[in-house]
């Protein structure tokens, strides 16, 4: 069938909504137009520089309907790529825009595969053409992204890394450089996120001669520091308030609109309560999956040294080599005497040079190799002639390093530095205070006896500090806790073969294996147990008149109480047993010839490895829950703090060094109007009124006139001021004539 007067050749969008919705009824005007389309192909392929719009708008057409002909168009795609292949750099930029367009439109619909279209598009990235590369590189990253969004497909990744890992030692560097942001964009995307990208991007995109590659891979392994937050994730400032959203839908008029934006606010709020309460998820940062890192710090820092780059690259270097020594506990000796060079402080961003310092430092550097730094720092930075901000900073530069590495600290020098907590400026005294506080807490014996502090219990039990000596632990340190937390005292009673018997005491917490072979210590326990029941006789009598009162108001009760009863009688018992057996103890000890202090610390000794020995089986024969965990790490604070006086405690050591934490100055800041404003109404809070003080005593009646007047406008209350001024004697003669003719006129 001829169609008449048809237009459809010349409407080409018109024709493709046709072909949709029926493809074999307009294959004939459909075929017209392919054979169009690859005459205006081989015009084309004559001169690739010219624009040709008419082929533009075909190629669209044909990749907008090319699902409905598979067959008839299965060399399409491949012409294409071709023509790009080929031609990619003399082709004119709009029509290379425009094949790139409908490549991606056939990759949509399967009629292309991803790994040949993705190759082509790496290749691209060599075009001098920024808007196609930028568009290219967003491609590429979603297509990735889709194909490994239900599973990954390992196959096709390890295809696509091999081929960008050629691209990074691509001789263009904007190829080169597009490639390792894709690298770097799917690792953040969690695509990408392996060891073989991250080594990739070590071993080659660190030391590439491209510098733009280079500082990208370097900044890569900076990243941000895991506790800076973002803060658009800030939920507490964002969170919706519900309560008055419903309240506000009570009152107001009931509309759909409305009760769509309350639907939503609960939405909203579930999530809120749903991200505060998920388990946080860690993930390991790139530094931690390098695979050799000895030999890429190493050869970072020959790289550093032989290279000629600007200040902030060299400082990129820096910070990267100590993320990598403090991290792994590397040992690259001659990294310190080459930072000491930069230990000014009119050095360029010397703050952050002091960072990397002590980022490099770790326990099992030597303190030899370490302690020139320090002294570097409180030569040039921790000396009168320097401003007391830069004086504080070296101080809080030397906490630092020694955090890390407190062997590096040497006992004459501590001690000089410590004569600064009575300084002048307050930004200089609390930096070497927490300088008294670090030492304090791990290695007290080098500071003066008077800046040691009371001794915690944990400094008792701690040994002292060693080079290169690792703390093994037999038990969970700090479950002695769970001792003291029983409730019940139990008695175990054996049989007259076995040697031990087991005691639970509920205030001392204590589990104590009485032996049977000390008979001193058994007879003693039943004399001062003998005492104790004669002794409590009136006091059960007691207990009893009160459970008898009792039991008159409830029944119930009598058995618990009665069961109460004797559990506090049977730890009395056994806790004056102890006193007894202890002063017995030490009577004996004081005829033999020993003091009671040794007595006392023998005892004490006893006791603390009774304690562990106990700790020890609880950690071996139970599994601990959260609530166990969280009373061990109570008993640790406590151990802390006990027999110290106030101070806040050490936080825990993190990979990184925050650059607040030397940078922090103690200094009163400069306020602002609204800020002292703030302040001064903050005092005012929970404060009688001030100012003036009426004398009414309801202050909701009315004010008198005289108080009324002080508040009215001056144009109302002009006479009466006028009438205040003093007169002159002939005024007073005219008032005084007027009154009294005033007064004539009346009668």
């Amino acid at each position: 069938m001829v169609r008449h007067n048809n237009q459809l050749p010349d409407n080409l969008p018109q024709l493709q909504n046709l072909i949709k919705r029926d493809p074999a009824s307009y294959k004939e005007e459909f075929m017209q137009q392919y054979n169009h389309y690859l005459s205006l192909l081989e015009v084309f392929r004559l001169n690739p520089g010219q624009e040709n719009k008419s082929l533009d708008e075909l190629v669209m057409f044909i990749a907008q309907v090319a699902q409905c002909y598979v067959e008839e168009l299965v060399t399409f795609p491949q012409q294409l790529v071709d023509l790009l292949k080929t031609q990619s750099t003399t082709l004119d930029q709009n029509m290379r825009n425009s094949f790139c367009r409908a490549l991606i439109l056939l990759r949509n619909k399967n009629l292309i595969p991803a790994l040949d279209l993705l190759e082509l598009f790496f290749q691209l990235l060599r075009c001098p053409d920024k808007s196609l590369r930028a568009f290219l590189e967003n491609h590429i990253i979603t297509d990735i992204k889709n194909m490994n969004a239900k599973h990954k497909d390992m196959k096709l990744n390890s295809t696509l890394q091999n081929f960008m890992y050629t691209m990074l030692k691509d001789s263009n560097p904007k190829a080169a450089k597009m490639s390792i942001d894709i690298m770097i964009e799917l690792y953040k995307k969690n695509i990408w996120n392996d060891t073989k990208t991250v080594n990739v991007i070590a071993n080659v995109g660190c030391f590439s001669k491209i510098t733009k590659v280079m500082v990208a891979s370097l900044k890569f392994f900076l990243g941000t520091d895991p506790d800076e937050k973002d803060p658009n994730d800030s939920d507490s400032d964002n969170e919706p308030d519900l309560k008055s959203a419903i309240l506000a839908n009570r009152v107001n008029k009931k509309t759909k609109k409305r009760q769509k934006q309350l639907a939503n606010i609960k939405k909203q709020v579930t999530k809120v309560k749903k991200k505060k309460t998920a388990v946080a998820s860690f993930n390991f940062s790139a530094v931690h999956l390098i695979h050799n890192p000895q030999g890429m710090a190493e050869n970072l820092f020959k790289q550093l040294q032989s290279q000629n780059e600007r200040f902030e690259v060299k400082l990129m270097h820096l910070d990267v080599i100590s993320r990598l020594i403090g991290i792994h506990d590397l040992f690259l000796f001659s990294f310190y005497p080459y930072i000491t060079r930069f230990l000014q402080p009119h050095q360029r961003q010397v703050t952050r040079v002091l960072q990397f310092a002590a980022q490099a430092s770790h326990e099992l550097v030597p303190g030899e190799v370490i302690e020139p730094i320090l002294k570097t720092i409180a030569n040039n930075f921790i000396t009168e002639r320097n401003s007391t901000d830069v004086m504080a900073i070296g101080l809080n530069a030397v906490r630092a390093i020694c955090s890390r590495c407190m062997l590096a600290m040497g006992e004459d020098l501590l001690r000089d530095l410590v004569l600064y907590k009575a300084y002048k400026e307050k930004s200089v005294m609390m930096a070497a205070r927490s300088l008294i506080t670090l030492y304090r807490e791990q290695i007290p014996a080098l500071l003066h006896k008077k800046d040691r502090g009371r001794t915690t219990e944990a400094q008792a039990e701690m040994a002292p500090k060693q080079y290169g000596a690792s703390v093994a632990h037999d038990n969970v340190p700090g479950a002695e806790a769970l001792l003291k937390s029983a409730k019940s005292v139990s008695v175990k009673e054996e049989d007259d073969s076995d040697s031990d018997s087991w005691v639970d005491v509920n205030e001392s917490g204590d589990e104590i294996n009485i032996s049977d072979s000390d008979s001193e210590e058994e007879s003693d326990n039943e004399e001062a147990g003998s005492d104790v029941e004669d002794e409590d006789g009136d006091d059960e009598e007691v207990d009893d008149e009160e459970s008898d009162v009792e039991d008159e108001e409830d029944d119930e009760d009598e058995s618990e109480q009665e069961s109460e009863e004797e559990e506090e009688i049977q730890v009395d018992k056994s806790e004056q047993a102890e006193k007894s057996s202890q002063n017995k103890k030490k009577s004996k000890a004081t005829s033999n010839g020993k003091s009671v202090e040794d007595v006392s610390n023998a005892d004490k000794s006893v006791k603390t490895l009774q304690a562990k020995e106990a700790a020890q089986e609880i950690a071996l024969t139970r599994i601990f829950t959260d609530d166990d965990f969280k009373r061990i790490d109570a008993e640790n604070i406590k151990k802390h703090v006990s027999n110290a006086r106030k101070r806040p405690l050490e936080s825990e050591q993190t990979e990184y060094v925050k650059l607040d934490d030397i940078e922090m100055i103690y200094k009163k800041r400069r306020t602002d109007k609204a800020s002292r404003l703030e302040t001064v109404m903050r005092g005012r809070e929970d404060r009688e009124k001030y100012g003036y003080r009426d004398k009414r005593k309801n202050i909701h009646c009315s004010k008198t006139n005289t108080e009324k007047k002080k508040k009215k406008n001056f144009g109302m209350m002009r006479v009466k001021a006028r009438s205040k001024v003093k007169k002159s004697f002939k005024e007073k003669q005219q008032s005084m004539r007027k009154h009294l003719l005033k007064q004539k006129k009346m009668k």
